[in-house]
């Protein structure tokens, strides 16, 4: 009896895991999918079309499961759905660091820059930590990957992501 409930036990635990890997690797391709019609987008309407509409939090960019924002190479954000209630749209952001110190926003610009498009790894707050009145340096951190996709003939990238 004690098998069975071993061997319940570890197929549970497979499914479970597979199922997260699933989910993941869909949310994933929402992200380039989002970012690749964010791009396209930009270069049909034009920068300011497409800046109202990353801005709008119930516009196309925003799903479920993530949203896109916009970011030029000197590392200043132009457009995010969810600003945040005491920051801008506009911010400079290029010497931002996440919870470990790493220069996150220079590893965008990086992976624009040299290959196109590509993931990168940071660890920063979720927004529901967020919206806690704790200080930054106190709030809980998570993994977050980001999909950062230059768009084609422009110095501008639009960036979407989840949390692990």
């Amino acid at each position: 009896m004690r098998k069975v409930a071993v061997i319940a036990l570890v197929v549970m635990v497979s499914v479970a895991f597979a199922a997260s890997v699933m989910a993941q690797s869909a949310v994933r391709d929402e992200c380039v999918a989002l970012s690749k019609d964010a791009a396209k987008f930009i270069n049909e309407k034009g920068v300011d079309a497409t800046i109202a509409e990353i801005g709008n939090k119930e516009g196309k960019f925003v799903t479920k499961n993530t949203y896109v924002f916009l970011m030029d190479l000197e590392g200043n954000r132009l457009a995010h759905p969810f600003p945040g209630p005491t920051s801008p749209q506009f911010m400079k952001l290029f010497d931002v660091k996440d919870t470990t110190g790493k220069l996150f926003v220079q590893e965008y610009i990086k992976v624009a820059k040299t290959k196109g498009e590509g993931w990168t790894e940071y660890m920063y707050p979720t927004p529901e930590e967020l919206k806690k009145p704790t200080p930054m340096k106190e709030k809980k951190s998570s993994k977050k990957i980001s999909f950062v996709y230059r768009v084609p003939g422009k110095d501008l990238m639009v960036i979407a992501g989840f949390f692990e």
